[in-house]
């Protein structure tokens, strides 16, 4: 995989096989339809990338960020939405020859910035707080509301739960059509659960719950994740909130006592 992908994502990568591995299961893989790609112009000093969008009707949409690497192309972000019908997908700006333009994560004239938008979202979901800057969904909202569903369940067991959410790597950012931007970004969350008292125990869920076997827990717990988003952001000016368009996640680790 060091040949396909880097960072974050190589270790996302490697550990949805080490879960695979441990529900004896193989990953889901095969071939994305008749992707579309829009390439940004050069720019000195930074690593040359381009954005590649497939859609499978009833599957999902993919949305995948490739950079330029010493050893060749490899895959740094990606975010999916796998609803039935997927939100609607803005229209990349290019230019007179066809080149997409990169903007930078300090960029001007929307909203708020890529790097603000890309906290902002962390920090909601960091705060178990919805943030009437982004549409509703699951990468928002709904995500906000679970946080706040799972403390108070916790909080009647007499457990306490902490969220960390820690932006990671660069911000990529494309121009769209209508003056806004696309932006992708990466991090790593970890959610920690501890005990306040001698009683109830604790189970995790899903893959986490599989890297810890399924134990239950009478102290705490704690599992680290990789995730990934693309998020529309509108123009300056524009009455239109933020549109979290995809997410990738995987369990990096998970372990308690």
């Amino acid at each position: 995989m060091a040949k396909l992908e880097h960072g974050l994502a190589l270790e996302m990568t490697r550990a949805g096989f080490k879960t695979a591995e441990m529900e004896k299961k193989s990953l889901a893989s095969g071939i994305w339809p008749n992707p579309q790609m829009w390439i940004p112009r050069h720019v000195n000093g930074t690593a040359d990338w381009f954005v590649a969008v497939s859609y499978e009707p009833g599957v999902a949409r993919i949305v995948d960020v490739m950079s330029s690497a010493p050893g060749g192309w490899r895959l740094v972000a990606s975010a999916a939405d796998t609803r039935a019908t997927p939100a609607r997908f803005p229209k990349i700006a290019t230019d007179a020859e066809g080149y997409a333009t990169s903007l930078p994560e300090n960029a001007t004239g929307l909203s708020a910035t890529p790097r603000q938008i890309a906290r902002a979202h962390l920090a909601s979901l960091e705060n178990a707080e919805v943030d009437a800057r982004f549409d509703e969904g699951p990468w928002t909202s709904e995500a906000a509301l679970f946080w706040q569903q799972e403390r108070a369940q916790l909080g009647q067991a007499d457990w306490k739960l902490t969220l960390s959410y820690r932006l990671e790597g660069p911000v990529r950012t494309l121009r769209t059509s209508d003056g806004g931007a696309l932006v992708w970004y990466g991090a790593r969350s970890t959610e920690v659960r501890e005990a306040e008292r001698e009683g109830a125990t604790v189970k995790l869920k899903g893959s986490a719950a599989v890297r810890t076997r399924g134990k239950a827990f009478a102290h705490s717990v704690s599992a680290t994740y990789g995730r990934m988003y693309v998020t529309y952001v509108p123009p300056a000016g524009s009455n239109e909130p933020a549109r979290v368009l995809g997410e990738w996640s995987d369990v990096l680790e998970s372990h308690g006592d």
